[in-house]
């Protein structure tokens, strides 16, 4: 090189520059300052060289980030496949036993069974059954003595000892009324005069109340296909043809109705709830529909549970349940139907959300990967931690000094937590799968801390959730229903036994109860719902049609209160 900015050959040449948006070299001319020689064939070379460096690190650079996103849309896709395996054939409960071996408590150490040197479970009082007495004696040899013959003097009483057994017997009754005829001459008079017989619930009908309070609870109480009993029956003797329940279901619907309708009106009442829905299937066509996806909607309030069979899965069916209420609390999972409520947005109803199901987002993450173990169990715990302070602060309510004491324990744990979820979620290098489910708990905090403020409000949903599972057991045993009316009356009666479950009462005896007034109707609905209802019957009506009837025992504690 000569002076600065020429060549050996002195010519002042253009650069060529590589980057551009075309693929084509640009050009511009240089100043004195940055003057460069490029007449020569290896400085053309290499500027070349200088453009492939920088065109190929940057294609690199994009497949390194291609490469990046793809690993972690793999990784995310392989733990939602572990996640939905673990749900279709994992282990369902969730308690926390990990692979270190480490439990819940010391007691679950131990083996299954009852603990040696505690108290066991007392027996089970059946004096309230009916007796049959049965007697044994001695055969004649033995009543004497085997060496001399001399009798055998009875010693007195018994040495006593009971069997519980059941005893199912189909049977007819024959029905003879007996008839007059006018022993006068009167004008006017009936030539024959016949007594009246009992009442039907279907008119015409062969088959008693009996039969129909078992049938009834079968299938919408005990989830068991009508195929199993119509051969449990046969068994017993009795054979009968499916149409005839399928058609006695029919007349019997519109009788239940009155009593559902005092369900949703008392349900409606109050001013807390619980809500969830299930699929149930229902195999009419509807225009409009092109599946048989029905949604069995449940709401739970302190005396009555009302189940709502609706084709929409969408917020118009909690906003029709809730129609007219002035106000209150509704406790439900987070799913968006019950966000989108009118009534949720004008404040006139407030969400509470469950923390089962928060407890469950942490514990989907462990099922997707093995890595986040120790994250999730600790949040898991103090998740646990919430519980047990709330528990103690429940028991404290009729203390108010302890009460504050545990509300100001739960109140810093709930204040803990959130700083905790705060400083993960500022962490620019957390785990997308950790942060998703942070991101939740940060918009569904307001909802979940509800409790505090509402100590009557439950932390969960379980209760909803443990009311579905007869009859999601009903769906997987008998599909749903096949009409309607079906549907319908499945709604209904589901509402009724889980209402009569909650108040602690017998649900063969009301049912009995209440078919026979009807039969006594012919068939229809008793004007009067009062001795029929829970929360209107007496002291003594809830005591006689108690879970265990015969033995005084008071209705459930946990029922709500009749007033």
């Amino acid at each position: 090189m000569g002076r600065y900015g020429e060549s050996d050959c002195g010519v002042l040449e253009t650069e060529v520059l590589a980057g551009s948006q075309s693929g084509e070299p640009s050009h511009r001319a240089w100043g004195p300052d940055v003057a460069r020689c490029v007449g020569c064939p290896w400085k053309l070379e290499t500027l070349s060289l200088r453009r492939q460096q920088g065109y190929w690190q940057t294609r690199h650079g994009e497949a390194v980030r291609r490469e990046q996103e793809l690993v972690a849309e793999n990784g995310a896709l392989r733990a939602q496949v572990k996640q939905l395996q673990q749900r279709l054939y994992g282990q369902k409960s969730e308690k926390d036993n990990r692979a270190e071996g480490r439990r819940e408590s010391p007691e679950s150490d131990r083996g299954r069974g009852h603990a040696y040197g505690k108290p066991g479970h007392a027996r089970r009082d059946y004096s309230h059954l009916p007796e049959v007495v049965q007697e044994y004696d001695l055969p004649e040899d033995q009543k004497r003595c085997a060496r001399c013959g001399k009798p055998k003097i009875a010693f007195p009483g018994t040495e006593d000892s009971e069997l519980i057994e059941i005893e199912v017997q189909a049977y007819r009754r024959v029905i003879r009324r007996k008839r007059y005829r006018p022993g006068c001459q009167c004008e006017g008079l009936p030539g024959i005069v016949t007594a009246p017989g009992p009442g039907k619930l279907i008119p015409k009908g062969s088959l008693g109340v009996s039969v129909w309070v078992t049938a009834l609870l079968d299938k919408f109480l005990f989830h068991r296909p009508t195929e199993r009993l119509l051969a449990d029956l046969a068994s017993h003797g009795l054979n009968l043809a499916p149409g005839t329940l399928t058609d006695g279901f029919r007349r019997l619907a519109p009788v239940f109705q009155p009593v559902y309708e005092a369900l949703v009106t008392r349900n409606r009442s109050e001013n807390l709830w619980q809500a969830d829905e299930t699929r149930w299937l229902v195999f009419v066509r509807v225009e409009g529909k092109g599946n048989f996806n029905w949604y069995l909607w449940v709401f739970k309030s302190a005396s009555a549970v009302v189940f709502v069979l609706d084709p929409s899965h969408s917020s118009s069916v909690p906003e029709a349940h809730f129609e007219g209420v002035l106000g209150g609390i509704l406790l439900v999972d987070r799913y968006a139907a019950y966000k989108a409520m009118l009534y949720v947005k004008d404040g006139r109803i407030i969400l509470a959300f469950c923390w089962a199901h928060v407890r469950r987002d942490f514990l989907d993450v462990l099922a997707g990967s093995r890595e986040h173990e120790e994250w999730v169990w600790a949040w898991v715990e103090a998740i646990g931690e919430l519980y047990h302070l709330n528990e103690l602060r429940l028991e404290a309510l009729e203390a108010p000094e302890r009460f504050a004491e545990q509300d100001r324990q739960l109140r810093a744990a709930l204040g803990k937590m959130e700083e905790k979820r705060e400083a993960e979620l500022s962490q620019e290098a957390l785990h997308p799968a950790r942060r998703a489910v942070l991101r939740s708990l940060r918009e569904h905090w307001k909802g979940l801390c509800v409790f505090v403020d509402h100590p009557e409000v439950p932390m969960d949903n379980n209760g909803t959730e443990r009311i579905e599972r007869g009859p999601v057991v009903g769906r997987k045993n008998y599909y749903g229903s096949v009409a309607l009316w079906s549907g319908h009356l499945a709604a209904a009666l589901f509402s009724i036994f889980a209402t009569l479950q909650l108040w602690g009462l017998n649900p063969r005896l009301w049912l009995t109860k209440y078919l026979q007034a009807c039969a006594d109707l012919h068939g229809k609905a008793p004007e009067s719902l009062e001795p029929f209802l829970p929360w209107t019957m007496t002291e003594e009506e809830r005591k006689a049609m108690s879970v265990a009837p015969g033995r005084g025992a008071a209705p459930n504690p946990a029922a709500p209160d009749s007033s």
